[in-house]
């Protein structure tokens, strides 16, 4: 582990200020379980950012705990709208990221952004900072803070 130096990771580090620490790994932490292993936390510590395209065209970001799945049926209703997966292109023309190094700020195009409920229990949590390399750790509170948003139910549930 060490601080931040690709591009994007330094953005990312520019936009959260001096009170967060951006920091990479040689390993990929591109998908939840890359993550908790790199890090050394549980999977359910992860807010991974996932990005999908509303009917609208409006991009929708939803930072769900990395344990669970989000429930796209949930989050329609939430917003009003149906939802679908984007691709690589949407995400990286919205965001300015890359799959697998979303952050959850700093999008070039300001998302709709909904948070998972699961992760106001934890009491810390870690997000992926530009690249599929690179994190940092903070609190739910200060992740609604710095994303804005609210904390819903997206997760899909058994049964």
């Amino acid at each position: 582990m060490k601080l931040a130096s690709a591009a994007s990771a330094l953005r990312v580090q520019e936009i959260l200020g001096p009170a967060y620490a951006v920091v990479e790994f040689e390993e990929s932490t591109g998908t939840s379980a890359e993550a908790a292993a790199a890090v050394g936390c549980t999977l359910a510590q992860i807010a991974k950012s996932l990005v999908f395209r509303a009917t609208s065209g409006k991009s929708v970001l939803v930072v769900a705990s990395g344990i669970n799945r989000v429930d796209e049926k949930k989050v329609a209703q939430i917003i009003g709208e149906k939802i679908g997966r984007a691709d690589a292109d949407f995400v990286r023309e919205m965001t300015g990221y890359a799959i697998g190094g979303v952050a959850p700020i700093g999008h070039r195009t300001a998302p709709l952004v909904l948070l998972d409920s699961d992760l106001k229990a934890l009491p810390e949590i870690w997000a992926a900072a530009g690249t599929p390399n690179a994190v940092f750790k903070l609190t739910p509170a200060q992740l609604h803070s710095l994303a804005g948003g609210e904390y819903v139910d997206i997760a899909k549930r058994p049964g």
